[in-house]
């Protein structure tokens, strides 16, 4: 049987029914059969009709053709890569920093936003180029400018935001985002970012090896920004854990954030930070969190470096956190994770009975919050018969779990995000 002629408004409006049209029942489901001995039909709408739609054509199926797909919404930039930046580092001539970052967002254009240090910061050129190994590049330099000049001079503690340059990048891409800089830059906690490199002088274009030395602090970059078809993006917020400390050579492809980016295809950007605690997180966010433009998601793993502190008590964890809360709030769905196993205190020292006995409270509270989504992590990484000890081969030293671990973190991450998130 061919394609069923045009059935016009008539025979689905109220002055349809009065008509008699056959095929609809009375809920006025289009999908089913026309009545007895109409195999193909028209009815028109009456002379007097108010207005005629435009004509639904019935299938074979005896489905009503779709409506005409919606116009998709136009591109944004959102986060595809991004890093607390709490230490300084100075620099007394210019010197070119090369940072080999992993993007997880695919578009045509990008942006680049830089943080300083404890001092001011010159920035004399920047470029953007895919990342090739050993420091070079595998695709021509494009200069990046800043309100249309080459580079900028900016004060203690700031964030400059390049001008967007056309610059396609794929999901999973690593760049290489080059600049010459003197004076104080914003620096990570821990080196991470193998293959980055810095030399002094001045080196953005230099397509080869760049030379100098390794550098896997995050230096510089604090944030980059794809241009593309608009989406979910998360941020995670955190410590050591999901900054990614597990030895001297850390790397943050390893992490359970950039697992989660991976294993999703969605952009999961990291905003830990090694040492942090609520205190501290709370007076960055401005510039580390509430900064970044289009997150749609908030994850929150925060809290085991308050543990036991010096007049730390859990109602002032529960303060802190919901202080924390409230500032997110306004900016994204809140995932909140229980506290990994604790199995020692930190060089600090402390009382470790104290220090338990705090996390299972702090933890119980968590798994109360009807604010937020809640990622129960301690559930998977403990063992079955001693809440305070991590499964076997999951950790490095009784505080941060290992590169297994952090495997292990995503999945559940993963498993939570697609059961409760839509995804």
């Amino acid at each position: 049987m061919g394609l069923r002629k045009a059935l016009r408004w008539g025979c689905f409006g109220v002055l349809g029914l009065l008509a008699g049209c056959g095929g609809m029942d009375d809920g006025g489901s289009p999908e089913e059969p026309f009545g007895a001995g109409q195999t193909d039909a028209r009815v028109t709408a009456p002379a007097d009709a108010v207005e005629a739609a435009p004509a639904l054509t019935l299938h074979d199926e005896r489905r009503v053709q779709a409506t005409p797909p919606v116009a998709p919404l136009p591109a944004r930039f959102q986060p595809a890569f991004h890093q607390a930046l709490r230490e300084s580092l100075s620099v007394g001539s210019f010197t070119t920093f090369r940072m080999k970052v992993p993007v997880g967002r695919a578009g045509s254009r990008v942006r680049v936003t830089f943080r300083s240090g404890d001092g001011s910061l010159t920035l004399q050129r920047a470029t953007v180029a895919k990342a090739g190994a050993n420091g070079a590049l595998a695709s021509a330099p494009v200069a990046l400018t800043f309100s249309g000049n080459a580079g900028f001079t900016t004060g203690t503690r700031t964030l400059v935001t390049s001008d967007a340059v056309a610059f396609p990048v794929g999901f999973g891409d690593e760049l290489a985002i080059s600049f010459e800089v003197k004076g104080a830059l914003g620096k990570s906690r821990i080196q991470a970012f193998p293959d980055s490199w810095t030399r002094a002088g001045a080196y953005a274009t230099a397509q080869g090896a760049l030379g100098g030395q390794a550098w896997a602090f995050a230096t510089g970059v604090a944030t980059v920004d794809v241009e593309g078809t608009p989406g979910r993006a998360f941020v995670t917020i955190g410590d050591s854990i999901t900054e990614g400390y597990m030895d001297d050579q850390n790397d943050t492809r390893d992490t359970w954030s950039f697992l989660t980016q991976r294993q999703l295809g969605l952009p999961v950007v990291n905003s830990g930070a090694s040492g942090q605690g609520f205190w501290d997180a709370n007076l960055q966010l401005p510039q580390e969190v509430l900064s970044l433009q289009g997150v749609t998601d908030c994850i929150v793993l925060l809290g085991v470096n308050d543990l036991a502190a010096e007049d730390m008590t859990v109602p002032k964890l529960q303060q802190r956190m919901t202080q924390l809360l409230d500032q997110l709030q306004p900016m994204c769905r809140l995932w909140v994770s229980t506290l990994l196993p604790k199995e020692k205190m930190g060089a600090d020292g402390g009382d470790v009975e104290l220090m338990k006995a705090q996390r299972h409270e702090f933890n119980a509270w968590i798994r109360g919050l009807t604010r937020a989504d809640v990622i129960d992590l301690e559930a998977v990484t403990r063992q079955p018969g001693n809440v305070d000890l991590f499964i076997d081969g999951l950790e490095t030293d009784g505080i941060h779990p290992n590169a297994k671990g952090h495997q292990l973190m995503a999945a559940e991450v993963v498993r939570v995000l697609k059961a409760k998130g839509g995804l």
